[in-house]
């Protein structure tokens, strides 16, 4: 079997891949040393998730370790609601719908789908204003399924070494941009 891939992380690669190997690098420390506070109340955000405590209703399901053999995908899921077949991606604050947080919902699609699960409706949930963003089945969007699957694809033959950022933005909006030899925000 090939090595799995985390749910969370199409959505930081797709950012910058070399944000997944400092993630994993400074995992183990206090993230105040490293994580933005839009990162940090994010995390806090989804505690209740994680705690399994942001509902008592019986069809919530909370922070459900799922796993996709056809993708080689794993995680977990936010929310699924059993009583409407709804599965939802809660974001802290959802400015605009990026294709990482589709994708994240794709993975979590397909491993609830296999699991056994029925999944009728795909949402993204923005916690701070409360707004809801539905999101296309995959088998409805057939040109986001491909950008998904061939995201997975350039995951298990990405190459480190090889990999230069070519976006300043994304190194100059990066927690980990003073650690890294490949920002292209150097001495600014």
């Amino acid at each position: 079997m090939e090595d799995l891939i985390i749910i969370s992380n199409l959505n930081d690669f797709i950012f910058c891949p070399v944000s997944i190997y400092f993630h994993k690098l400074y995992g183990s420390q206090d993230n105040l040393l490293y994580q933005s506070s839009a990162q940090i109340n994010g995390t806090k955000a989804h505690e209740t998730i994680d705690e399994k405590k942001y509902s008592t209703r019986k069809s919530a399901m909370m922070s459900l370790d799922v796993y996709s053999e056809k993708y080689g995908l794993c995680g977990k899921i936010d929310l699924y609601e059993s009583d409407k077949k709804r599965l939802i991606e809660r974001k802290k604050h959802v400015r605009q719908i990026y294709k990482g947080y589709i994708f994240q919902l794709y993975a979590q699609y397909y491993a609830m789908t296999e699991m056994g699960y029925e999944v009728k409706e795909l949402y993204i949930r923005s916690m701070d204003d409360n707004k809801n963003y539905k999101i296309a089945l995959p088998e409805k969007d057939p040109n986001m399924l491909q950008k998904f699957e061939h995201l997975i694809e350039e995951m298990r033959t990405f190459n480190l070494e090889t990999f230069y950022q070519t976006n300043i933005e994304k190194c100059k909006n990066c927690i980990y941009e003073d650690a890294c030899d490949r920002s292209l925000n150097r001495g600014e």
